[in-house]
């Protein structure tokens, strides 16, 4: 059963929110976190992307870069920019898109759940992403950025989340850049307090929907503590790493599609009828075509766009990995006929995330840096949850949700 607590938040005072918040640090490179920080010395990039604070050119791995990050930490509190809650709370935070809103609940997820696999990944970690993160957070003794869970629909949550949604937030702003609305209200009263902690109780899992770097960096730091700690009784903050819990039936998962340099010697003719093996190919003309359903594809390619549907037979409905339109498109399009098979590592391929629309990918496929261009039907909730359930873990760029958390919102002390 899934274990969390309240705690409390370091965060800015309401006036200041809009000059402390950011995108989270591994959505955008140092020179546009530079450029989006511009003179803003509250910015949350000069702890979150402390090698901005340096020289351009300085690596975002230097030893110094992460001792800025704990001195910048430190100064927010000291200036007041940041400020920590006398009392153990949980927090709500809206986030609108499109004129959708989903509500979350951001708690302390317990450490030990993630360990023994409570906390459901799906997606592998790279050591040297979740090296980087883990220093992050030992130099900082904080959460500075949450992760991002699901949880199976609850209609007691849902209820006291509506209530309080029908009242007035501690913060109310529109992010720059993507124009998306985002709340946050607190949750103080002890009996909703008592009422969260005991309906997640009743949860046999929470699902990593985005952050699994973070989350093991998180985990991982916390159980180095206990370990370190002779009088460790368990119960201790470290215990406990910063999450923010989305009912999954409210979450936006959008497509994520491919870009690949060249057709592997193949003429544009020769590849459309490889294809035909496994796809029934119909052309759709130079008009943007989105797949409309599972296991049909989209490809621009020579000015034109294509629906590919995969064919009965080529996968099989059973296997929750290999029924996925990603397992499909790398097994039959980009390892059988374009010999792509390390989607990590290829310098032939790029992904591109569903928020850019088509129109970015027939933009990379004009302009002659690529050749061809993959659009997947999304991924959805379910499909992620139960491959987590399976224990198994889903292909490498296979899910891209939006919107990303801010961060600076709140953030979770160690100690």
């Amino acid at each position: 059963m899934a274990i969390v607590k309240p705690f409390k938040g370091i965060r800015p005072p309401k006036d200041l929110v809009e000059k402390v918040e950011s995108r989270p640090y591994d959505v955008l490179d140092s020179g546009e976190a530079r450029a989006e920080a511009g003179d803003n010395e509250m910015s949350l990039y000069h702890i979150i992307k402390p090698e901005i604070n340096f020289p351009e050119g300085t690596s975002e791995y230097d030893p110094r870069v992460y001792e800025c990050a704990a001195q910048t930490f430190q100064k927010f509190q000291d200036n007041g920019w940041l400020v920590q809650d006398e009392k153990e709370q949980y927090y709500i935070y809206a986030q609108t898109m499109n004129g959708k809103t989903q509500y979350g609940l951001v708690v302390g997820a317990y450490v030990e759940d993630y360990l023994n696999g409570v906390i459901k990944k799906h997606e592998l970690t790279r050591a040297d992403k979740e090296e980087d993160r883990m220093k992050h957070v030992r130099v900082n003794n904080a959460n500075i950025e949450p992760v991002f869970f699901a949880y199976p629909d609850n209609e007691v949550l849902a209820k006291i989340i509506s209530r309080y949604a029908s009242t007035t937030p501690e913060y109310d702003f529109i992010a720059p850049i993507d124009g998306f609305g985002h709340k946050l209200w607190i949750v103080s009263d002890e009996e909703d307090i008592r009422t969260i902690t005991a309906e997640f109780a009743k949860m046999p899992s929470l699902y990593i929907a985005d952050g699994h770097h973070r989350s093991a960096a998180a985990a991982l730091v916390g159980a180095e503590k206990a370990k370190q700690n002779p009088n460790h009784r368990g119960d201790e903050e470290y215990n406990y790493f910063m999450a923010v819990c989305f009912p999954a039936s409210q979450l936006t998962i959008l497509d994520y599609n491919r870009v690949v340099r060249d057709l592997n010697g193949m003429t544009p003719a020769e590849f459309l009828k490889a294809l035909e093996k496994n796809f029934t190919v119909e052309k759709k003309g130079t008009e943007n075509y989105r797949p409309q359903q599972l296991h049909e594809f989209s490809l621009y390619l020579e000015g034109e766009w294509y629906s590919l549907k995969a064919k009965p037979g080529t996968y099989d409905d059973t296997d929750p990995i290999g029924v996925l339109d990603v397992s499909i498109s790398s097994r039959l399009i980009l390892d059988e006929l374009l010999n792509i098979t390390d989607l990590r590592r290829d310098k032939r391929i790029d992904f591109v995330g569903g928020l850019r629309g088509l129109g970015e990918l027939k933009r990379r496929v004009d302009s002659g840096e690529m050749k061809m261009a993959l659009a997947l039907y999304p991924v959805t909730m379910q499909q992620i949850m139960d491959i987590a359930d399976s224990g198994k873990i889903m292909p490498p760029k296979a899910t891209w949700f939006e919107p990303k958390l801010r961060s600076g919102l709140v953030i979770h002390k160690l100690s």
